[in-house]
This record gives structure tokens, C-alpha cells and sequence, in this order.
């Protein structure tokens, strides 16, 4: 979590100096989400993520130079710098996204299940929206195919009470998202999503009920971005005083403060970790900006797909 902590405050420092441009969307806040599912994953599951997917991406093994590399624009990047900070995909470590689509990773997602399915495979697909997202009509016809046919997929709703800057009560009549989604006959809880120990255990339940061939399961992780919805928001529509009481829950933080009281971390061993992880942040930036840019001729390579 701190690695994906501070790689995210290394970013908002490229976006402003322009060296990472377009869109982009920080997780930070929402750290427990990406390691606690994350690690609760074996190597042959699939991930389906959202725009907001540096920190799912970098849980899930994606190498941090090839993801900043990415939203440098650059070849070496996951996606060859065509699709920047919001399309990170390594199809090696079965990771489909990055969505720019609200809502778009779930039909991806049960298609995914459906072919593990049919294959006889024992994977899962873990299929990562927003609150947001509850409100598209493809919510309702995946969650209702996935329950249906009894497909392997886990639907892990990022619930931060916003979406991209409506609050959950003014978009949402049922704000209880897990209650919703148990409407489908799936079993469906909430959990708090700034523990990741919480997230971790939850996610391994639903895992096993899934892999049991019983079908979807539902998380609905209760978290809270602290920074705006993107590096163009103005987050205007949420009050100062609430985000400071969030961060009195500061997911890296009550992680560190549970090892330290536990005798597992103490202030050397954190510095120490703090330092290896900022070194490997300056190795990715000076790799990403000796990287090249996609040569012009390939411009339309990968249009369609090309012969393996």
C-alpha cells in the first residue's frame, strides 16, 4: 500500500510539471481495495479494473515500469503508450483494464467468466466498478446473467460515495449497494474497504464460494478517495471537514499502526521500506523518459488483431 501511495504522489508531481498528460485518476484512499483483492487472486485469475486502476495494476504484478512508462505515451509501456494512464492491460497476468467507460469492464468481465466456463477452467474473474457505476443499465444485465448461469465472477464495487462528484444519496434511491445486488439472488455483503486485513479476508470468502462453483459473489468495499475524481476536478461538491475525518482513517496508516503495536514494524524498518520504494519510483520515471515514442509508420498497427 505504500508502494502504490507513493508512486501515486510521484504522479501528481509528473501530471502538474506536464510530463504525464491526459486524463488521470488517483486511488489514493483506496489502497486496501487493490492489495487486499489482489492478494486473495491466483496467478490464473482474470482482473477486470476501471479508469482509477494504477493501484490494481501495480497489486496485480504489473511491472511500475511498464505502467508509468504507459502514461508516458511511451513503446515500452503495458498498453505500447496508447492508451495512457486509464488503459493499463497486461494480458500475460490475465489484466483487462483500465476502462475509460463507466461501467464498461462488466460485460467484459462475465464474457471472461463465461469463457473460463465453458473451458472447465477453476478461475475466477474479479470485476473492479464504482458506485457509479450501480446505476448503468449494464450493471443490472451482467449481475443478472452472472447469477443466471452461475458464472465465476466476484463484483467488487469501489464504493468512495461520489462517483465521478455526486454524492451516493442524491444518484442512488437504495444506497445500500450490497442489498441491490443481492436482489439477484448472489450472496452480497459490505465490507470496510480502508482495512485492507477486512478486504483480504472477505475477498478470500468470496473466492472460495465462487471457485465452490456456487456462482457470483458481491463486495461491496466501503472506501473513500481523498483526492478529487481526476487531476481536472475541481471537488467542489464535498466539504473539507469530511475529507479530513476520512483521513483519520488512512488506510496505510491503520495498517502501520496495527504492525508497529503488534511488534511486526518499527520506524527503522518503515524508513527503510519508504526509501526502497522511492528509489524504485526514479528508476521507472528515468526508464520511462529514456523510452521511445511509437514510431509514426506503426500507426496503424493492431487496428486489427495481427497473426501470433
Amino acid at each position: 500500500m505504500a508502494r502504490i501511495r507513493r508512486f501515486e504522489e510521484r504522479c501528481v508531481e509528473l501530471y502538474s510539471a506536464e510530463r504525464i498528460r491526459g486524463f488521470m485518476h488517483l486511488c489514493i484512499g483506496e489502497e486496501a481495495v487493490a492489495v487486499g483483492l489482489m492478494g486473495a487472486l491466483a496467478d490464473e485469475d482474470a482482473v477486470v479494473s476501471t479508469y482509477r486502476e494504477h493501484g490494481h495494476a501495480l497489486a496485480r504484478g504489473l511491472p511500475m515500469t511498464s505502467v508509468l512508462a504507459e502514461m508516458f505515451g511511451r513503446v515500452t509501456g503495458c498498453s505500447r503508450g496508447r492508451g495512457g494512464s486509464m488503459h493499463l492491460f497486461d494480458a500475460g497476468r490475465r489484466f483487462y483494464g483500465g476502462n475509460a467507460i463507466v461501467g464498461g469492464g462488466l460485460p467484459v468481465a462475465v464474457g471472461l467468466a463465461l469463457a473460463d466456463a465453458m473451458r472447465g477452467r477453476s478461475a475466477v474473474t474479479a470485476c473492479l466498478f464504482g458506485d457509479g457505476a450501480v446505476a448503468e443499465g449494464e450493471f443490472h444485465e451482467c449481475l443478472n446473467l452472472a447469477a443466471l448461469w452461475h458464472l465465476p465472477v466476484i463484483f467488487c464495487c469501489e464504493n468512495n460515495r461520489y462517483a465521478m462528484g455526486t454524492a451516493l444519496e442524491r444518484e442512488h434511491a437504495q444506497t445500500d449497494l450490497a442489498l441491490r445486488a443481492a436482489a439477484y439472488g448472489m450472496p452480497a455483503w459490505p465490507v470496510d474497504g480502508m482495512d485492507v486485513e477486512a478486504v483480504a479476508l472477505a475477498a478470500e470468502r468470496a473466492a472460495a464460494i465462487v471457485r465452490a462453483g456456487a456462482g457470483p459473489c458481491f463486495l461491496e468495499l466501503r472506501t473513500y478517495r481523498f483526492r478529487a475524481h481526476s487531476m481536472y476536478d475541481s471537488d467542489r461538491y464535498r466539504e473539507r471537514a469530511e475529507v479530513t475525518r476520512w483521513k483519520e482513517r488512512d488506510p496505510v496508516d491503520l495498517l502501520r499502526e496495527r504492525l508497529v503495536a503488534e511488534g511486526r514494524l518499527d520506524d527503522e524498518r518503515w524508513t527503510r521500506l519508504v526509501a526502497q520504494v522511492d528509489e524504485e519510483i526514479e528508476d521507472a520515471v528515468l526508464a520511462a523518459e529514456a523510452a521511445p515514442i511509437e514510431p509514426v509508420e506503426d500507426l496503424e498497427r493492431f487496428v486489427y488483431s495481427e497473426p501470433s
